[in-house]
């Protein structure tokens, strides 16, 4: 075999190991991107997806960034459930529903689900904006309704720029981020 020969199959050889390990990493890369974000009550978030009109991605992500898809998580502030809805909230809505439940249905996945994607809905009519409606879902109606009024954090009073608040400003990054995230993998 010819010097040149040989070179050439050094290279072919060193370019298919490159692109094995790079096809490999993406694969690995994917997988584990999957593990972070995963599609878990699928059944569930579906069927409130589409019967509130809230994008599942949304839901996935809040779900995600709330409780890591546990269902008996409790927050310091006294949040229950998947996706993490305070009592005080969840008696709000059922006042909109005509239910009567104890706080601790929140731990029902299907409850919680339900309520949760009922109140995302709520907020994305009231607020138009998905940021500032997962701001509201994090921090509250009456504060983000009053960061609205404030130019400082709000521009046109529809849409936040600033968010106050570092653990509010954290979660909607965190949802966002986990949004874009649910969008890639699952083409959602």
């Amino acid at each position: 075999m010819t010097r040149r020969r040989k070179r050439t199959v050094a290279f072919l050889v060193i370019a298919a190991v490159l692109i094995l390990t790079a096809v490999c990493g993406a694969a690995a890369y994917r997988t584990l991107q999957k593990a972070l974000y995963p599609l878990k009550e699928t059944e569930l978030v579906e069927q409130y997806a589409r019967e509130y009109e809230v994008p599942a991605y949304l839901i996935y992500a809040v779900i995600n960034t709330e409780s890591g898809f546990d269902p008996e998580a409790v927050s310091d502030l006294g949040a229950l459930g998947i996706m993490q809805m305070t009592p005080d909230t969840f008696d709000w809505l059922q006042t909109k529903t005509g239910d009567t439940l104890p706080e601790d249905a929140l731990f029902d996945k299907d409850i919680s689900i339900r309520y949760g994607t009922l109140f995302l809905s709520m907020l994305l009519e009231e607020f138009g904006d998905e940021n500032t409606a997962v701001a509201a879902y994090h921090a509250g109606r009456g504060r983000v309704n009053g960061w609205l009024e404030n130019p400082d954090y709000s521009a046109d009073g529809k849409t936040l720029t600033t968010i106050p608040t570092t653990d509010t400003a954290h979660y909607v990054h965190k949802v966002s981020r986990a949004v874009e995230k649910y969008k890639e993998l699952y083409d959602l």
